[in-house]
């Protein structure tokens, strides 16, 4: 029906049709799959939530005289700096040098999260380091306080976002359990989920046919895009009739200049007794090239399913309580075993809904253009676990 550089075309003349997920899924329920599919051009899909598997790139510029960094703390956060004499890569889920127990003057814990939002925001950061002295690079100690403007790269290079799909994690103990997830209550006190569902953007895109490498997306507010497969991206997980994982699947490796972010969309958080983390917001395009792109993202909450995962045992796979539907899961209460438990999102929905409506607007507006991927994602990737036989392994 449609190519790319078609859709692009119509862009560009201003004549696009954009919806975002959630007016598409309404759309198809009054028109159907293809008068629908006859209409609209781009279908826009978002989330916001943690990705702690996030960081950014840092380039300094060089000191006079120069320094090759080895140690470097921003904000007394520690950045790696184990390659380039002055780049540095700070994770968002890295601790102050004195640990997850150190707060701010807020009182709220602070990490790498932190600091990423802090610079996008414009705001002042301390930084200290300490060099390896050599002949060129002669200088032993370099403090200083850096913004957004007085670094040069300064971009998000993230290894793992995007989850496809997630758990829904609980606690069947006897004592309160600080996960990645939050707080979990014992005896089944609560549950909680992370993924938006029905609107986040690769349960619109199941088998990755539009989203590949070289996809230009919404990223932290600014465009970025997909640079490689995910970290622990296993898209060989179960799939319903529907192609949509029962489990964790697919994720994507995103990148993009941090320095036409939105503070908006890219903030620091910090989960009580697990550590710091980043909430980033993320919007994916959809090119409605054929009648099936539009059966895809008809996918409605109650075609799409989590495990309900108990986190009272400390191993890598834990027992489950079965399989429950996003639709019960935003109904706000799911039955375990007979009993009626609360639930509530890690995602914010809200948010993820104005992403998408920001990412229409901006097409609409022509502002953003489509780009055809320069290769797939692998569909064949595998998830090895770590068995390290004869090692010693200790619980605290």
């Amino acid at each position: 029906m449609r190519t790319v550089a078609e859709i692009n075309d119509k862009i560009d003349r201003g004549r696009v049709v954009v919806w975002t997920v959630e007016e598409l899924k309404a759309r198809v329920a009054e028109i159907g799959v293809s008068q629908a599919a006859k209409t609209v051009d781009v279908i826009t899909t978002g989330t916001f939530e943690p990705m702690e598997s996030s960081g950014a790139i840092i380039n300094l510029g060089h000191t006079d005289p120069p320094i090759k960094i080895r140690q470097c703390w921003l904000d007394r956060v520690p950045a790696y700096s184990g390659f380039g004499a002055v780049d540095l890569y700070l994770g968002a889920t890295q601790a102050t040098e004195i640990g997850v127990a150190e707060a701010d003057e807020d009182g709220r814990e602070r990490g790498g999260g932190h600091v990423i939002a802090d610079l996008i925001a414009g705001k002042p950061i301390h930084l200290r380091a300490l060099g390896q002295v050599t002949d060129c690079y002669p200088r032993a100690s370099f403090e200083t306080t850096i913004t957004r403007d007085t670094i040069n790269q300064f971009y998000l290079y993230n290894p793992r976002n995007l989850y496809q799909n997630f758990i829904v994690g609980v606690n069947g103990g006897d004592r309160p359990l600080f996960t990645y997830l939050g707080p979990l209550q014992p005896r089944l006190g609560n549950a909680v989920y992370s993924n938006p569902g029905a609107i986040s953007p690769l349960f619109n895109d199941p088998m990755l046919e539009l989203i590949g490498i070289g996809t230009r997306i919404f990223l932290g507010g600014g465009v970025g895009y997909v640079a490689w497969e995910g970290t622990q991206h296993f898209p060989l997980q179960k799939r319903l009739p529907n192609q949509t994982p029962i489990g964790p699947a697919a994720t994507l490796a995103l990148i993009g200049d941090a320095k036409q972010m939105n503070p908006r969309w890219v903030r620091g958080c910090y989960f009580k007794s697990y550590g710091p983390s980043l909430m980033l917001g993320v919007g994916v395009p959809l090119p409605v090239l054929d009648e099936a792109v539009v059966a895809r993202c008809a996918v409605q909450d109650q075609d799409l399913v989590a495990p309900i995962v108990d986190f009272s045992i400390p191993r890598r796979v834990r027992p489950t309580f079965g399989l429950v539907s996003y639709a019960q899961l935003k109904s706000g209460r799911i039955t375990i075993e007979n009993r009626s438990v609360r639930v509530a999102p890690l995602a914010s929905i809200y948010f993820s809904r104005q992403i998408a409506m920001e990412l229409k607007q901006w097409i609409e507006a022509g502002k953003f253009l489509l780009t055809q991927p320069i290769a797939k994602i692998p569909h064949d990737r595998s998830f090895l676990p770590q068995d390290l036989w004869g090692a010693q392994i200790t619980l605290e």
